[in-house]
């Protein structure tokens, strides 16, 4: 059942067992995983639809350094599906080193092991769409595929592991009409606006009291609620509810929002593999259809032995902006960059400036010049991305002289003073705005460094090629993009200790009974993963503990609209 918090008669008092904030990636997940399950559930959503700039102005905010982090409201989308409606679709699981305490990462260490959680990466990955799951080549595929660098062997790094594209699957979109079929009450255009406490109940939230931008305001009372938000909005909710301490929900002890990271990304160097026998860089097609690509990627070993994070590299093509490369098709993306989105405009063309005439004819000589490639290009780009279900994920272009580019994607050390906190602007609503503070540390540039002078070795030990950059430059290059796109990880930590955390192990604050977190914001350390894949699985390992945990709840709460109808009734007045 899909409403619209408009229609809802302003002071109404909802009842439901599980309140669930938030319909991105984790909030549809776990609403998904609980259809079944007996429950009365209401998801609230911000949004509707659609985009609606009025709506996505709730996520504007500030920013210390505007070189360092893209604005507040970019990477994020407030409506149905969140943030699935603009990712790319890249799917892989973390790995176990990262759940690990490790004494060169500070503040490591998940109180979960991976084995936790695996049994949910499964279903994840189906709901994602992202075929099965089967993350190296020798899993994924019957044949053997042709090697990624013909004669590249190597014990510092590994080429079989592979990332699974999704459609991109819009979440909304694919799960819409299974939700509004369903008995879960998706309430559109409702924003959280505080969790309070009611006085001689200091373990447990009573009541979600929620705005919307017309000016109504109505309640939901419910057995547990569920925070399933991005790692910036959580904070955001959680600081803006008191709490028993008065600072903020779960921040008692001032972590609340604490240690942001995101992940280290950016590209560099020349790898010059003319002396492999061979070299593919492209898409791997599985039986399935998806669409899986190698990387080089770090061993587990190696990065104890390098004191060095997770780390993992793909072969990529010259800087777009230069028209030096002499390539049709990289100039023709260059030319089209003032129709390209913003948040893939960063990753494409990074902080080079707008074009001047002299470089706009030179790209210009490089589509004319390459005008057959980039026709065939193009063609294949329209057939294989535009108008396909399941989209081509990347630009994908071969050099001549296989010289390529070295892009790389790196675990970022948490940092406490790394934070977001609340600002003194107020949005349409009246919630406070959040202030983002995003830093990095020594260390992340030590993985970096490392691990790309461990790469540079291992080329040069196995005679395929040579890997040249500049060391001087790796935190230029590292800090190129800032805060890559819209990883928004840790913020509302997961641990053993009050002191150090927000939630437990099964992500439930840790001085509130009845208040979880499903969402990025929970990780401790970043991993070297996208995040939406383990995100979802997460979410489901949730819904199977509050599945088995409210199993033995006294009365199923009562229903205040009706299943049977499509319009808002029975409302119980506050």
């Amino acid at each position: 059942m899909i409403l619209d918090a408009h229609q809802i008669p302003s002071g109404t008092l909802l009842h439901a067992d599980l309140c669930i904030v938030g319909a991105g990636a984790a909030g549809i997940a776990l609403a998904l995983a609980l259809e079944d399950s007996g429950l009365d559930v209401i998801l609230l959503e911000s949004g509707g639809d659609t985009a609606e700039p009025a709506n996505q102005q709730l996520y504007e905010g500030t920013v210390a350094d505007a070189k360092l982090h893209p604005p507040a409201d970019s990477y994020r989308v407030r409506n149905f599906g969140g943030a699935t409606a603009i990712w790319g679709g890249r799917c892989m699981p973390l790995d176990p080193v990262d759940f690990e305490t490790r004494d060169y990462i500070a503040h490591s260490g998940w109180p979960i092991g991976l084995a936790d959680l695996q049994p949910y990466y499964p279903e994840a990955n189906a709901i994602c769409e992202a075929g099965d799951f089967a993350y190296t080549a020798e899993a994924a595929f019957r044949k053997p595929l042709q090697p990624m660098i013909g004669g590249f062997a190597s014990e510092v790094f590994q080429s079989n592991t592979l990332e699974r594209f999704s459609c991109p699957t819009h979440f909304g979109a694919r799960y819409r009409t299974r939700l509004a079929k369903g008995r879960v009450r998706v309430i559109q255009h409702a924003n959280l606006y505080q969790l309070p406490m009611q006085d001689g109940e200091d373990r447990r939230v009573s009541i979600a009291e929620i705005r919307t931008r017309s000016g109504s305001a109505f309640s939901v009372s419910a057995s547990t609620y569920i925070l399933a938000a991005g790692g910036l909005e959580i904070p955001r909710l959680l600081l803006s509810s008191p709490g028993p301490s008065g600072r903020g929900l779960g921040n008692t002890h001032d972590v609340v929002g604490r240690y942001y990271m995101s992940h280290l990304a950016g590209t560099i160097g020349t790898l010059d593999l003319s002396s492999a026998s061979s070299v593919w860089h492209d898409y791997d097609i599985s039986e399935e259809g998806i669409y899986c690509r190698r990387r080089l990627a770090l061993r587990e070993e190696a990065q104890h032995a390098l004191h060095a994070g997770n780390f993992v590299a793909r072969l990529h093509h010259p800087r777009i902006p230069d028209a030096g490369h002499g390539n049709g098709i990289l100039s023709a993306l260059y030319l089209a960059r003032p129709i390209v989105p913003y948040e893939y405009a960063k990753r494409l063309y990074g902080d080079a400036p707008e074009g001047k005439n002299g470089a706009t004819l030179s790209h210009l000589k490089n589509v004319i010049t390459g005008a057959p490639g980039t026709a065939r290009f193009l063609k294949n780009w329209l057939l294989r991305r535009t108008l396909a279900t399941r989209k081509f994920p990347s630009v994908i272009v071969r050099p001549d002289n296989l010289r390529f580019s070295l892009d790389f994607h790196a675990e970022q050390e948490p940092n406490p003073e790394s934070r977001i906190t609340l600002g003194d602007e107020r949005d349409a609503i009246g919630m406070r705005r959040i202030h983002i503070d995003w830093r990095y540390t020594r260390q992340d540039v030590d993985t970096v460094s490392r691990a790309l002078a461990a790469l540079a070795s291992e080329i040069e030990r196995s005679g395929v090629g040579a890997f040249s950059y500049d060391p001087e430059q790796v935190e230029a290059e590292m800090t190129r993009y800032g805060a890559y796109g819209g990883h928004h990880i840790g913020t509302a930590r997961m641990g053993s200790d009050p002191r150090s955390s927000v939630v437990d192990a099964n992500c439930r604050l840790h001085e509130v009974d009845n208040v979880y977190i499903a969402s990025a914001a929970v990780f401790p350390t970043s991993g070297q993963a996208n995040p939406t894949l383990s995100i979802v699985a997460m979410a489901l390992r949730l819904a199977s503990h509050l599945k088995e945990t409210m199993a033995t709840r006294d009365t199923p709460t009562q229903a205040s609209v009706s299943p049977l109808s499509p319009s808002v009734t029975n409302f119980e007045p506050a």
